[in-house]
């Protein structure tokens, strides 16, 4: 039986994730990966607005200023953006089904929106502390546009990236599903070792979740089965249950 093949009769079988817990990993995901790109963003935003400023005054306003008001509310404002997104384009209770639908749904929630109005708590708060000079302050608010676009750039570009690594940790699960049919163990070797490298913080979409476990579990069991590859029949159906 060919991987794709089994792939298929796995469809609608115990291969299939339970959705409740795949959204949850894709908001979790979502949540920590957008955290980074505005801190990030707000970083490159700050030494822009402040180029005669040095590396660590930089930081530490940055810092300051994501501390202060921002780190607190950027879960709820990316949960509410992915939320709107969603029902924006018509997805009900289920999981992204690829990464242009986050990028879509975040967006078009309202993301840089959210991120506005919590740079602007962040300033108030920030001020109210002492931690930053008004002047500086003033700087932020003036220039909180650049800020904003940074942040913006940032998560158009991580999203991008995102589609790039997805397309190259799939051609990965094509030279080894390749090398299965051709039972050339040492092309496996190498090709599983490269989906292990290109899967690792790739968003947590279902097809790729179930062909990535599929490839793991027949690596598995062909490795210790002594590279030999004349499985059962049943050995191949636990091997897509198990993914």
């Amino acid at each position: 039986m060919s991987v794709n093949n089994l792939e298929i009769e796995n469809q609608n079988g115990l291969a299939i994730e339970n959705n409740v817990e795949i959204e949850k990993e894709q908001n979790k995901f979502l949540e920590t990966t957008l955290g980074k790109v505005v801190n990030t963003g707000l970083e490159i935003g700050i030494r822009a607005l402040l180029p005669d400023f040095i590396e660590n005054e930089v930081i530490e306003i940055k810092d300051n200023l994501f501390n202060y008001g921002i780190k607190d509310g950027l879960k709820k404002t990316v949960d509410d953006a992915i939320s709107l997104g969603k029902n924006a384009l018509g997805i009900f209770n289920k999981d992204f089904e690829n990464v242009t639908q986050m990028r879509d749904a975040v967006k078009i929630g309202g993301i840089v929106d959210g991120v506005s109005d919590l740079i602007d708590i962040g300033i108030n708060k920030v001020g109210q502390s002492g931690k930053i000079s008004s002047n500086i302050l003033d700087m932020i608010k003036i220039g909180k546009d650049a800020l904003l676009d940074s942040v913006s750039n940032g998560i158009e570009e991580n999203f991008l990236n995102q589609i790039d690594e997805i397309k190259n940790l799939e051609n990965n699960v094509e030279e080894w599903k390749e090398a299965f049919e051709n039972k050339n163990i040492e092309e496996m070797d190498k090709a599983y070792e490269k989906i292990k490298d290109s899967s690792a913080g790739i968003a947590p979409l279902k097809q790729i979740i179930q062909e990535t476990s599929l490839v793991e579990n027949l690596h598995n069991l062909i490795k210790n089965n002594g590279n030999n590859f004349d499985l059962t029949e049943q050995q191949l159906q636990l091997a897509g249950q198990l993914s």
